[in-house]
């Protein structure tokens, strides 16, 4: 990738984040500092009713602030979702908002706090239709606290939600819907199962590949990515069959880095991954990792020396392409995530509805290599 070094470039890293052991126990006494009473918890039906929901919201009591709950979300958030969660901070006159969890739980979170002062029809905001323009008023007082090592939606600007009918993905995004504060408590993942850990961890682990091969000029973001890359080779295998402290704390920095170094741009991966969470409710990270191997493969003609500079930053003996993709596919068989689709109850007769969203997805346009519906139809194909 050749650049003009006299052009001019926008970057954005102001995510303020506190990261570290037990630093949840700040989270109450934050809010309390800030002149905030009522507090709307967004989670999701599982994390709800784990022990570690109740300390956390015990201890948000403890600190003098009123909870309410929202956990009423998809495993791919939809419209309704978000507009029954807006009702809820409504009801319990809420004054801010903590996104707790996964992926689903932080966007559910980000979009009602931008529907609570915002009155439009909710895909008004499509970044696809230029919506943040009509971003314009006040955003509740807003954090997140990851409790899961993939998305990175903690530092996010956007939020991913489908059409309720037709279940198309609309990206929310503008700038205000940050996080005031993101509180990043490795301590929250500990008892993550296997299952969630290694998906979740290829997810960002993805993330932090696409970013680093996506064709923006970045070198920041390209930096973060390559950092993130190496803390999760390092630790996921760990992480995922037995976990400490250290690995835990890895993945979730690594979480972190990957969706900082993405607002670069992402790729051909995220384009096959989406229109299986979306034709057949496929977790996200489990298709991300399923796909990855063949998106890199589809990809090495054309980023093979960055490939080169990613299998040196993790210090693989062949550090071909092809050595890097036969890394991805042996770490994958350790983590006990399949080779193939036809194991996740897709066969032929979806590949022509998946190509057709693959290629309606704003993910591959920043691919280094261009991208047809019929590319994505042969690796569909492949992957089966």
């Amino acid at each position: 990738m050749n650049h003009e070094w006299n052009a001019k470039y926008n970057y954005n890293f102001p995510t303020l984040v506190r990261f570290g052991k037990d630093v949840i126990l700040e989270l109450g006494p934050h809010l309390k500092d800030q002149g905030l009473k009522h507090v709307l918890v967004v989670s999701d039906p599982g994390l709800v009713k784990l022990p570690v929901f109740t300390q956390v919201t015990d201890m948000l009591k403890s600190a003098g602030l009123q909870v309410a709950v929202f956990s009423g979300i998809d495993k791919n958030p939809v419209k309704s979702n978000v507009l029954k969660g807006a009702e809820v901070f409504a009801k319990n006159n809420c004054d801010s908002i903590i996104g707790f969890g996964g992926g689903a739980s932080m966007d559910v979170a980000r979009a009602i706090a931008l529907k609570i002062n915002h009155h439009r029809d909710l895909f008004d905001y499509d970044d696809a239709l230029g919506g943040d323009q009509y971003v314009t008023g006040e955003i509740p007082y807003f954090v997140t606290v990851p409790t899961t090592s993939g998305t990175g939606s903690e530092v996010g600007r956007s939020t991913v939600i489908s059409d309720d009918i037709t279940h198309a993905k609309k990206i929310l995004f503008s700038p205000k819907l940050m996080a005031r504060k993101v509180f990043a408590d490795p301590m929250l993942s500990m008892e993550l199962p296997s299952f969630v850990t290694a998906a979740t961890g290829m997810d960002a682990l993805t993330h932090n590949i696409e970013a680093y091969l996506a064709k923006g000029f970045s070198p920041m973001c390209d930096g973060i990515a390559l950092e993130g890359i190496k803390l999760i080779a390092q630790s996921i295998e760990k992480a995922t069959h037995n976990p400490d402290f250290e690995s835990r704390a890895k993945m979730m920095m690594g979480s972190l880095m990957g969706a900082t170094a993405f607002q670069k741009g992402l790729g051909i991966v995220h384009s096959l991954a989406h229109p299986l969470s979306t034709l057949v409710d496929m977790h996200h990270g489990l298709a991300n990792a399923i796909m990855l191997p063949y998106g890199m493969e589809f990809n090495k003609s054309v980023s093979g020396p960055r490939m080169t500079t990613i299998a040196i930053a993790i210090g693989l003996k062949d550090t071909s392409p092809e050595g890097l993709i036969a890394w991805i596919n042996d770490l994958n068989k350790k983590l006990n995530i399949p080779s193939k689709l036809s194991t996740q109850n897709v066969n032929s007769s979806h590949l022509e509805a998946l190509a057709e969203l693959a290629i309606k997805d704003p993910c591959w346009p920043s691919n280094e290599k261009p991208v047809t519906k019929k590319d994505f139809l042969e690796i569909y194909s492949k992957s089966l």
